[in-house]
């Protein structure tokens, strides 16, 4: 019984690494720089690992393929939706939003995103699987215990530490609000009149008008936010606040400021 266990875990981990790799690869293509992509700092997105193994165990007996695709396609879709509207419950933000495509569910869930899952749930049950179970099977006792025992550490030391990081995203951006409010107040701007996407443009255009402001309103958002929360804006384009447009403001300028030294970096590394 424990050695199914630890191999379901292991499949768990594998699929979770699988899956933080394509996301990563897709959002750093799009983004023409490297993402680490997912919501741990290491390389895993559970939500991939969670469905993936889910899909094994409930599809693998299933012979049709057609029928494999539209359940692994509706399997995922509940299981993204279920995790969106979760997330949004702890963090009080929005990490990705489909509502720009079409036949989507409130942004939390699309046509075509349960099109891939569907696709990827019959190349895993029918192609993946049966060699990643061998392979696993054929892992001696020890090694797996050992392998079970690093990976559930590891995976639990970083939830916790990711999770630490994020508390008090709100009160970060209220600090680092207040901090851009005393600079306008020195620049003669009223920043309480101002709406959000007035506010995204009147930060844009300080971030823009010299190295030196730049700088400042760059450290500012170093100095609030902690590594974590800064990670998170980068690593999700599509991360909003569902409590205030401000927030939402100020998280894209965070990201323009993180978007821009990164490019300055990389300008000076082809120098």
């Amino acid at each position: 019984m424990l050695d199914t266990l630890e191999r379901l875990f292991l499949w768990f981990i594998g699929y979770s690494i699988a899956g933080w790799a394509y996301e990563s690869i897709l959002v750093s293509a799009a983004s023409r720089r490297w993402v680490n992509r997912g919501f741990l700092n290491g390389p895993l997105c559970p939500i991939y690992g969670v469905g993936a193994v889910l899909a094994v165990l409930l599809l693998g007996g299933i012979a049709n393929p057609v029928l494999v695709f539209l359940a692994a396609a509706g399997g995922a879709s509940v299981l993204e939706y279920v995790t969106s509207w979760a997330m949004e419950q702890l963090f009080h933000a929005r990490w990705w939003d489909y509502s720009r495509r079409r036949f989507n569910i409130q942004g939390r869930v699309c046509l075509l995103g349960a099109v891939v899952f569907g696709a990827a749930g019959v190349l895993i049950v029918k192609v993946a699987q049966p060699v990643v179970a061998a392979l696993t099977q054929a892992i001696p006792p020890a090694v797996l215990h050992a392998a079970c025992a690093v990976c559930a550490a590891l995976l639990v030391a970083d939830t916790v530490v990711t999770i630490r990081g994020m508390a008090g995203f709100e009160e970060n951006l209220d600090k680092l609000k207040a901090m851009i409010q005393e600079y306008a107040s020195r620049a003669g701007e009223s920043l309480p009149v101002w709406d959000g996407p007035t506010l995204t443009r009147r930060m844009r255009a300080w971030s823009e008008s010299s190295q030196e402001t730049f700088t400042r309103l760059r450290d500012a958002a170093t100095g609030v936010l902690s590594a974590q929360q800064r990670r998170m804006i980068d690593a999700f384009p599509r991360l909003t606040s569902t409590t205030s447009s401000i927030y939402d403001s100020l998280i894209e300028t965070v990201r323009h400021l993180i978007d821009r030294n990164g490019g300055d970096a990389a300008d000076g590394d082809n120098r």
